[in-house]
């Protein structure tokens, strides 16, 4: 009989791709590490060699971003992160503590599934691949609809190269026909042992609530603090650089900057300098009524598009060349859009009288939405760095780097990664930067040091010897030696 409903299509084949994941998931689990390992080279070295494609692929699809930055994302999430991991143990005994006499063991997961969004789609298909091969899983994918053809050609493509590398066929696969009914089938089936999300709030609260372990990363909403110690040019080209790489589609990009009072000035001419637009008062109360959809949701016609497109989109005249639009704000809150996650080049920018409040704005601003997430601080004063990372509820302080390359790891070095842990603040089940190490369970073998006697503190000497003894002659040895002291007495 054939099926005709779009969604029994849609679960029925996901059926079909566990199904073969789970085989080629046992194989996996049976090779070596040098064989894994060249897997995971061929699907570097497939993904390099197919970025510019892959990227000018996603930006006629999805309209979202520069294609031009989107190859430098496909050539970071193939090589940066494969450098990063290619000399992790991922297989067998990964730790051997001799003194403590503990071994650790690699044990995969086993079929993972990977949620991909449409702002970075073919970049996080390559990365997730990469670290769920390397760790010995298998991973079959739901691509976002709206970028669905692009991420199935990057599927295929290093799909391919890992076949040809020796890795099982079925070990990574794609939905053709993604549909909410399906990606539920894919997060709740019993033979998907994690869940890898990537994507809006209510795809990671879905994954969450699917009752399969999961790793979600919720919004980024990080504010961009200067200090008055900072090297305010440079902070600003920072920002300016992150906020348009790629249009801002990264979700540690800078939503809002938060300045002292007494450097105000100098930082909004330098960022007019640098190509950015404040809007006026009208402009801006016709600007926020664009940003957020009725149910608060960020407007999706303002996502990856250029500054430029935006203004005509919205109507208000801005000067050509401009490269961020960026709102003066006083507010914070879930009615308030500059206050929110933007993923476009807009910023809010606030004014506050000392560091202190500026620390305390920043709060309020992660509270509201992106907390576990991300903050940069541009500052030269150690003693105001170390208070932000004490006070703020952040998953990465990034110091004197552009938030959206700095989040990932490409500007600092933190883990290469493209799916970015809240932790627990912010409703996410880790706070790293998701790698290989995240998709293994640890068998630990721990060798017995101690006897019941010496717990309870009453050891007797006989014991203690025998706890000493190292061999069979030893042993033989102390006992002919307590014999004779015995027959001795």
């Amino acid at each position: 009989m054939e099926l005709l409903d779009k969604d029994l299509v849609s679960i029925q084949e996901v059926r079909n791709l566990i199904a073969k994941a789970k085989i080629a998931q046992k194989r996996l689990s049976e090779m070596s590490q040098e064989e894994i390992n060249k897997i995971v080279k061929a699907i570097s070295d497939a993904g390099y060699e197919n970025a510019e494609k892959l990227a000018k692929m996603a930006h006629s699809e999805t309209g979202f971003g520069k294609w031009e930055d989107k190859i430098v994302k496909n050539t970071f999430a193939s090589k940066v992160v494969y450098e990063s991991i290619k000399d992790v143990k991922t297989v067998g005994i990964i730790n051997e503590d001799k003194a403590l006499k503990v071994l650790e063991v690699a044990v995969p997961m086993g079929v993972v599934a990977g949620l991909i969004p449409s702002t970075n789609p073919t970049s996080t298909a390559i990365y997730k691949a990469m670290i769920a091969i390397k760790s010995g899983n298998s991973i079959v994918f739901s691509p976002h609809p709206n970028a669905k053809n692009c991420i199935l050609e990057t599927v295929r493509i290093i799909s391919e190269a890992s076949v040809a590398a020796g890795c099982p066929d079925g070990a990574i696969g794609c939905m053709t026909v993604p549909t909410m009914q399906g990606t539920d089938e894919l997060m709740k089936h019993n033979d998907v042992a994690l869940i890898l999300a990537t994507g809006g709030s209510a795809m990671v609260k879905a994954a969450y609530s699917s009752g399969t372990p999961a790793i979600g990363v919720g919004p980024g909403n990080g504010p961009a603090f200067i200090e008055k110690s900072a090297n305010i040019k440079l902070a600003v080209k920072r920002i300016m650089d992150s906020k348009t790489f790629d249009n801002g589609t990264i979700c540690a990009s800078e939503q809002s900057i938060v300045v002292e009072k007494e450097i105000e000035d100098k930082v909004v001419e330098e960022l007019k300098n640098s190509g950015a637009y404040f809007v006026t008062e009208e402009q801006s109360k016709k600007l926020e009524k664009f940003i957020l959809r009725p149910n608060g949701t960020m407007n999706p016609q303002i996502v990856g598009k250029s500054a430029e497109v935006i203004a005509n989109l919205v109507g208000i005249e801005i000067p050509k060349g401009t490269r961020v639009i960026i709102a003066r704000e006083n507010r914070v809150g879930h009615k308030v859009p500059y206050s929110k996650e933007k993923l476009c080049p807009i910023l809010a920018f606030y004014v506050e009288d000392n560091w202190n409040t500026a620390c305390e704005r920043c709060i309020e601003i992660l509270n509201n939405e992106g907390a576990g997430h991300t903050l940069v601080l541009h500052s030269e004063n150690q003693e105001v760095i170390r208070e932000f990372a004490l006070k703020k509820p952040v998953s990465r302080l990034l110091v004197n780097t552009p938030g959206a390359l700095g989040g990932i790891g490409a500007s600092t070095n933190l883990l290469p990664a493209l799916t970015l842990g809240c932790g627990a603040v912010g409703g996410s089940s880790t706070s790293d930067n998701i790698g290989p190490l995240n998709l293994i369970n640890i068998k630990r073998v721990g060798y017995g040091v101690r006897e019941l006697e010496e717990l309870r503190g009453t050891k007797s000497q006989s014991v203690e010897s025998a706890c000493t003894v190292s061999n069979e002659e030893d042993l033989i040895n102390v006992l002919v030696e307590k014999i004779m002291q015995k027959l001795n007495k």
